[in-house]
């Protein structure tokens, strides 16, 4: 039986992201909905038509979106929030974008996803990660009242586009169950799931509407199958697939980023015509899915990596497809493990990497043709494509005996370390009472969280340096202005612990990456992470090592301009880790200590150069825990001894603080206090500081409390809003409720690059007026 080839989604923004600057165009006004709708119209030609050209069996129709393809399903199921109080007379768009970046206010900001503050009705739908990918989707809400309807014909326009370019057309849904979960409730009481019955008859029309169209295949995706499900949710799957498949196309049901684990055999045994699973995160149950999936079923197999840039080893994916189209006497498919969504357009944009590093890599359009080669290889035709095996076997040899790859010293370092490398010489209450003494802060001492405003001013010179039109000195002199204007208008605010202001960087992870070994920088590999928002992840791709000092001069300079404490300010180990393209050929672990090792020379050459207080930001500790449980023991101690090991070679005197920013923190809290830092700063204003409750109090479940000092945020810094004093004092009280007083710090929820400098001086003048009054109410308690 021949091999079929797919794929589960695509990139949308286009080869030189077109998307993104045609919605920036429409948001501006300076193109109308038509023109955007050209836009994504030829885009999806375009792309349906690279597929069609790698010789994929089908194209992959639904995947694209304007915004977010978890809000096109809000509008084709009909639920979009009554908050937004929309007449229905609204363009469809119009609807979509409101919903996703939010409405003006009377002072005409936008609110975006973002921001969930301002009048009801005005802040855009919440956003946050896609599973464990750097990619966010828009929340959908759900209210007892929630009605579903199909609302939206876009999909079914798609779907008659492909067909009128003459392919054969395999069409992508959101599963239904996957939709309700990831949803949240927005009334008290109430369970999401008791809306799944009104749900199915929407998705029974949506179904019976592509089979009419002529649509041989659905792509149902249920990622939710890989997460530790409420038996409730579990149980429900068989009922809702019997009722969906009655009047459907084939449909094929797809799980990615994770192991079926348990789910794995009733997954095989749902009443779909065929099941995709993810070869790459989970290649061990390859063997339980061919046992499980009876003959009749299609069995598609995610083995060339969605999630990353490397080029497939040719050999390891066929010792996996082998015994596997060996064992399943049915069809088998070939694909990516998941949505090539989260990964570049092409390498043939690709101008600042050099050849030897290119060919070790596969963006999308490389990947659609491994599919092809996989495909020849699987059904006996490897002579066929005999050049394109023979060139990526060679590559991934290379790749693997590289000496930029490999580097003895870094390995010797890791191999010599010892469990006490990742200790304070003392503890924390030793720790606290020797900084004390030599910060000498008042109460309540006030900080920021590193950034101040990159202004215009600012990017010009960065622009400028990188363009060759600045020299060197020239870029530096500029720098230092800005850090000056920085520490003055510090020293005039009244703030006790400064930052220089991190006007010479232009990202937390890209800034270090360009000074570490073993890193990579792309010229246009940029992947999607919300809306038209595009960020160019790094590339480790071999063993991590520091040269020479990152920051020090910087901020040795701004602590010679000021008598008060200056934080060094540098990013953490698994920040670094998580927010790039990580190299495969050795646990990720082991890669995130080598960066740790990194900070660490950082963080010793601070501290030599008088710095006393350094704050090292882990924003994405969080967001890197594995989405079954069983695996969080194993990633909460690698990451927390990575950060740990970055930190622990100071002695006591100086001060480690640690950011967090937009995550729930409750139930990773003892792995957060095993990292030891001596103050955390964390995001709390967003939620009235009910967030905090679980770093104590007396109505804390379990009875926790974190031991050490905390600066939890007072304001949003992604509002221009300026929050006023009896609101930060409000704050402050609600906090001392649940910290002791003398362990508290005030600052704002996250860094201020964004913001404008007006803002800024006033939202900080009023915090640290609010600071001033908590003083006077403990100096008189």
């Amino acid at each position: 039986m021949t091999t079929r080839t797919h794929i589960l989604g695509f990139p949308r923004m286009g080869a030189h992201r077109e998307l993104k600057f045609a919605l920036e165009k429409h948001w501006r006004g300076e193109i109308d909905h038509a023109a955007l709708e050209a836009v994504g119209e030829a885009l999806r030609a375009r792309h349906w038509q690279a597929q069609r050209d790698a010789g994929l069996d089908f194209v992959t129709v639904g995947d694209f979106a304007f915004y977010d393809h978890v809000a096109n399903h809000i509008q084709l199921l009909g639920c979009e929030p009554a908050r937004f109080d929309f007449s229905g007379d609204e363009p469809e768009l119009s609807r979509y974008f409101k919903m996703a970046r939010g409405v003006e206010d009377e002072a005409g900001h936008v609110h975006d996803a973002s921001c969930n503050h301002g009048a009801e009705g005005t802040f855009a739908l919440e956003m946050t990660k896609w599973f464990d990918t750097n990619y966010h989707y828009l929340v959908p809400e759900f209210k007892a009242d929630t009605r579903f309807a199909l609302a939206s014909t876009r999909l079914f326009d798609e779907v008659a586009q492909a067909h009128q370019a003459g392919h054969a057309v395999k069409t992508v849904l959101l599963g239904p169950l996957s939709f309700l979960y990831l949803g949240k409730e927005k009334a008290p009481d109430f369970d999401r799931f008791s809306l799944l019955e009104s749900l199915l008859p929407v998705y029974e029309q949506v179904l019976g509407r592509l089979k009419q169209q002529g649509v041989e295949w659905v792509q149902v995706d249920e990622p939710i199958l890989g997460l530790d499900l409420p038996e409730a949710w579990r149980n429900a799957f068989e009922r809702v697939y019997w009722q969906l498949a009655r009047n459907a196309p084939k449909l094929l049901l797809a799980s990615y980023f994770s192991p079926l684990s348990e789910n794995l055999r009733l997954a095989c045994q749902l009443p779909v015509a065929g099941l995709h699973v993810d070869a790459v995160r989970a290649p061990q149950e390859l063997t339980g899915v061919a046992d499980w999936l009876p003959a009749h079923k299609v069995l598609s197999v995610g083995v060339v990596d969605g999630r990353n840039i490397w080029r497939t080893d040719v050999d390891a994916a066929l010792d996996k497809l082998k015994p596997v189209a060996e064992k399943h006497q049915g069809e088998l498919w070939i694909a990516p493990s998941c949505s090539l969504l989260h990964v570049p357009f092409s390498l043939a944009a690709e101008t600042k990497l050099d050849t030897e590093l290119t060919s070790w890599l596969a963006f999308a359009i490389e990947k659609l043709d491994e599919l092809r080669v996989l495909r020849a290889a699987v059904d006996g035709d490897e002579a066929s494509v005999a050049a394109e095996l023979t060139a990526a076997r060679a590559a991934v040899a290379a790749r693997r005996a590289s000496p930029r790859v490999h580097r003895a010293d870094v390995a010797l370092r890791l191999a010599r370390s010892v469990a006490g490398d990742d200790r304070r010489v003392s503890s924390f209450p030793q720790r606290q009472q020797v900084q004390r003494t030599r910060f000498a802060l008042p109460a309540l001492p006030t900080t920021t969280i590193g950034s101040f405003p990159q202004t215009g001013d600012i990017r010009a010179a960065r622009a400028a340096f990188k363009r060759g039109e600045l020299d060197a000195a020239g870029y530096r002199e500029k720098m230092r202005a800005e850090i000056a204007l920085a520490v003055r208008k510090q020293e005039e605010l009244g703030i006790d612990v400064l930052v220089h202001g991190e006007a010479e960087r232009n990202d937390m992870v890209e800034y270090f990456g360009e000074q570490l070994d073993g890193f990579a920088f792309t010229a246009n590999g940029w992947v999607q992470s919300y809306g038209s928002r595009c960020v160019k992840p790094p590339v480790i791709f071999g063993d991590v090592a520091r040269p020479a000092p990152m920051t020090v001069e910087w901020t040795a300079y701004a602590q010679s301009l000021t008598k008060l404490p200056m934080k060094g300010m540098l990013t953490g180990p698994v920040t670094i880790l998580q927010w790039s393209f990580v190299r495969d050929d050795q646990p990720r672990a082991t890669t995130c200590e080598q960066i740790a090792w990194a900070i660490r020379d950082e963080v010793n050459d601070l501290e030599a150069a008088g710095i006393g207080i350094i704050q090292i930001d882990e924003p994405a500790i969080r967001e890197g825990l594995p989405l079954r449980r069983a695996g969080w023991p194993a990633y909460l101690k690698a990451a927390t001894r990575a950060f740990r090991i970055s930190a622990s070679g100071v002695r006591d005197e100086t001060q480690i603080h640690t950011h967090m920013c937009y995550s729930e923190f409750n139930d990773i809290l003892p792995e957060i206090a095993a990292m030891d830092a001596d103050v955390i700063t964390i995001e709390t204003s967003r939620s009235d500081m009910e967030l905090l409750r679980g770093f104590g109090g007396e109505n804390n479940v379990g009875g926790f409390r974190y031991p050490n000092e905390i600066g939890p945020g007072v304001y949003d810094i992604h509002s221009p809003r300026v929050p006023s004093v009896d609101e930060i004092v409000r704050l402050m009280r609600k906090a001392a409720q649940v910290v002791p007083g003398e362990n508290l710090w005030i600052n704002p929820d996250c860094g201020l690059k964004t913001r404008g400098w007006p803002e800024t001086e006033a939202a900080l003048s009023n915090m640290v007026a609010a600071a001033k009054l908590l003083r006077e109410e403990l100096a008189q308690a």
